[in-house]
């Protein structure tokens, strides 16, 4: 015999000794040896997560207390380290509450909570204090104050890594210039390489938080930047889970927990979108995967019938015989097909009539051998019953020879089925083998396609059976059971999840977010509608800048967002990148060599996924995953924004081709009039009215005479001209019919909005006394379409 004590060195408790050096860890513990896993993998973008953890705070405890947010974030050098401040005025946080919410990993109010929100696991902000906690030594500084306390509380701690504890070192009170709100400070080894990525958080953040005031300090700048909107997010509402977004083992935990004993209950209590018609659909569906259906066969000739049960029942009256008999046959073939479940009800019924009327007593033996003797005739030929059904589902290729085998090889699967009740799949596995079958023997195959039309045909027949559903209970003490109520509410059609739970911040401040922080010379923005991933409602935006101040040179700005929060890393793992980069841009006037990548030009792309579980690719939520339902509204909304772009770039090109073509008239127009009132001895023509006339645009003119000024629209072009004159006017022009003046400052602004046909004119007239200056401006119409005499 082998021995393997020689293996072992000799030593005979080798597992005992491994048994003791094995212990539990703490998550802290865990993560301490992971910081790269949230985001605190080098000193730079340990700077930039920390930051946007207690902004993203911030910003959650402000909004949720109905509070605009005004939010500062300090970064100063304190030696060797980097001191990281933000401040907030927020509701506060309670003394009892303060150190865990700083302290200890994974807790928080939002994990459970089917609402759209920055955070929800609780890991963020302790995180970035074990981080400062590692790193420098340091604990964290934490002031708070809720409304109407006298002063704030200041803590100082740590996070105890073994047992994820707070471990506090200061506990005392202080005052403190705000009313109410969270300050906490930490010092970091960290560095400031990563500068742009913190400013283009910050940035990014006050656009997609357009009712948020941000002020950010660091050594070599200072921003602000103000809100432009007094409108918060709208507020969210929790939902309950969705039936298609649950997964196994979550379904088995809310059948322990619930209270309800029915399945019906147990589905309207624990999810949305759930009432009794729901209910009873997936319960249909449940019961045919848990108990299966009953097959159903042509019926057979009543006399057949009736012989049969004349035939099994024994010691009845010929007169209660024959009418039980009757009453079978007739209530049989009045249905075209009988599964075993509905002969015993029949059966039963005509026994109970036969009662009634005559007093003969057909018992639970008499019935049973009827039952059998009928479902004998009933199954004697169902070999042709299934000939019709493979011949009607199948080509019309198949010979009558193949048909006939492949429905006798199928029938003989039946031989051993009780009351021929079985599932889907079983009827698949049946078909498979009789498919094999005879293409062995018969030659002739039938592929996947034929043999699921011939599943599909064979369920089509088959009866849902009476059999109630096993209780809660039952059903969560048995994975396979659970699994089959699950399946069952996955293929049931049920409507999407309600949207109350999000909150996008909508088309509107999507292009203020934009214009707030980009000077540009376009702006478009979607807000798509909400869809479903995994049961859970998200909701897509985009937004484009181009053109202004933004830089042309190299490829587009992508700012990605979730949850309204800005993602900085991982730029080219991100779902967001991958469809920008799929999209054909040039069929969108932009520049994109290889039609494939991202573009280049002066355009700033944004998208924003608001949902309740944003699927992220790590739990440092820096790129969301590849989910194709999130893929598809991201490109919907891209290309919805993208058509806006498309017809600005193809106007504007138009317009400096106009205006290319006016620069040569106007070039060479004067020159021509010249000439033209010298060989006809008259006055030169009034170029800016023959200019008008020539490119089809508006006119604007002004004639001053004897004191009297006269502003004349003419409208050449073939559209309604709405125009917005302004004309400021250095002396008091009195009141003027269908124009407004208003007195600013010494000067004097005539306010006209002309509306003219093509082809006519409009005028406004008014007196000046003395030596007047103009000065006249025209909104509501491009400068290219436009001609000016004034």
């Amino acid at each position: 015999m082998t021995s393997y004590q020689s293996e072992l060195g000799g030593r005979t408790n080798v597992a005992e000794e491994l048994a003791e050096s094995q212990r539990s860890i703490s998550i802290a513990e865990f993560f301490e040896k992971n910081k790269h896993m949230l985001g605190f993998d080098s000193g730079a973008r340990g700077l930039v997560t920390a930051v946007k953890e207690a902004v993203d705070n911030a910003l959650d405890a402000t909004e949720e207390a109905g509070i605009l947010p005004d939010i500062y974030v300090g970064i100063r050098e304190e030696g060797d380290y980097y001191r990281v401040i933000v401040e907030d005025n927020g509701p506060g946080i309670t003394k009892e509450q303060l150190p865990k919410v700083f302290g200890k990993l994974l807790y928080g109010s939002r994990f459970h909570v089917r609402e759209q929100k920055r955070g929800q696991q609780g890991i963020g902000i302790s995180a970035a204090v074990l981080y400062s906690q590692l790193t420098s030594g340091k604990p964290a500084m934490v002031t708070s104050r809720t409304e109407g306390d006298s002063a704030a509380q200041y803590f100082e701690l740590i996070i105890d890594t073994d047992t994820n504890e707070p471990e506090i070192s200061v506990d005392t009170t202080t005052t403190w210039d705000r009313p109410h709100g969270t300050r906490i400070e930490l010092e970091m080894e960290a560095n400031m390489r990563a500068r742009q990525q913190l400013h283009d958080y910050i940035k990014h953040t006050a656009v997609v938080n357009p009712h948020a005031r941000i002020e950010f300090e660091e050594p070599r700048e200072r921003l602000k930047f103000e809100r432009v909107t007094d409108q918060l997010p709208a507020e969210t509402e929790e939902i309950r889970p969705h039936p298609h977004g649950i997964e196994l083992g979550s379904l088995i935990k809310l059948l322990d927990e619930t209270d309800s004993y029915s399945i019906s209950g147990f589905l309207q209590d624990e999810f949305t979108r759930v009432g009794q018609k729901t209910a009873d659909s997936i319960i249909t569906a449940f019961v045919d995967r848990h108990f299966g259906r009953e097959l159903s066969w042509r019926s057979p000739e009543r006399s057949a019938i009736e012989t049969a049960v004349t035939d099994a029942v024994t010691n009845k009256s010929d007169e209660a015989t024959a009418a039980f008999a009757q009453r079978v046959g007739t209530a049989i073939t009045e249905r075209d097909r009988i599964a075993h479940h509905e002969l015993v009800d029949i059966v039963a019924n005509a026994a109970e009539h036969v009662k009634s009327e005559s007093g003969a007593t057909f018992g639970t033996a008499a019935r049973k051998t009827t039952v059998g003797a009928v479902w004998s005739v009933l199954t004697d030929d169902i070999e042709s019953d299934l000939y019709r059904i493979v011949d009607e589902t199948t080509t019309s290729r198949k010979d009558t020879e193949t048909i006939e085998g492949m429905a006798r090889r199928i029938a003989v699967k039946f031989e051993d089925v009780e009351r021929h009740r079985l599932r889907k799949e079983t009827v698949a596995s049946f078909v498979a083998r009789a498919a094999e079958q005879t293409e062995t023997h018969d030659g002739t195959a039938f592929g996947e396609t034929a043999q699921e039309n011939v599943v599909s045909g064979i369920w089509s027949v088959c009866r849902s059976i009476p059999d109630d559903p096993p209780e809660v209970r039952a059903v969560a003490s048995d994975r396979d059971t659970a699994s089959s109520l699950l399946e069952a509410m996955r293929e049931t059609d049920i409507l999407a999840p309600p949207t109350d739970c999000l909150a996008p911040i909508t088309e509107t401040l999507v292009e203020e977010g934009l214009r707030k922080e980009f000077n540009a010379d376009f702006y478009a923005s979607t807000t798509r509608d909400a869809e479903v991933h995994g049961g859970d409602p998200f909701i897509v935006e985009a937004g484009i800048a181009y053109g202004g101040e933004i830089k042309s040179e190299g490829r587009i700005d992508v700012l990605r967002f979730a949850n309204r929060v800005p993602l900085v890393y991982q730029r080219g793992a991100c779902a967001t990148s991958d469809v920008i980069q799929d999209i054909n841009w040039r069929n969108y006037e932009l520049d994109q060599p290889g039609g494939s990548g991202t573009p280049n030009g002066p355009a700033v792309v944004m998208i924003h996924v608001a949902s309740t579980n944003v699927p992220f690719t790590s739990e440092s939520k820096d790129a969301i995953a590849n989910v194709p339902e999130i893929e598809r509204e991201i490109e919907l909304a891209l290309r919805s924004a993208a058509r806006e772009l498309k017809r600005y770039l193809k106007k504007r090109r138009t317009l400096e081709q106009r205006q290319r073509k006016r620069n040569v008239i106007a070039d060479i127009l004067p020159t021509m009039a010249d000439k033209l009132a010298d060989m006809t001895e008259r006055e030169s023509l009034a170029i800016e009215d023959s200019l008008a006339r020539i490119m089809n645009n508006v006119l604007v003119e002004r004639t001053v005479e004897n004191d009297g000024v006269r502003l004349v629209v003419t409208n050449h072009s073939d559209s309604v001209a709405e125009l917005a004159l302004t004309d400021i006017v250095s002396v008091d022009p009195g009141d003027i019919e269908n124009a407004t003046v208003v007195e600013m400052d010494g000067e004097w602004f005539v306010k006209w909005d002309p509306s003219v046909r093509s082809g006519e004119q409009a005028a406004i007239e008014y007196d000046v006394n003395g030596n007047a200056s103009f000065d006249i401006s025209v909104e509501g119409i491009e400068p290219e379409k436009l001609s000016i005499n004034a």
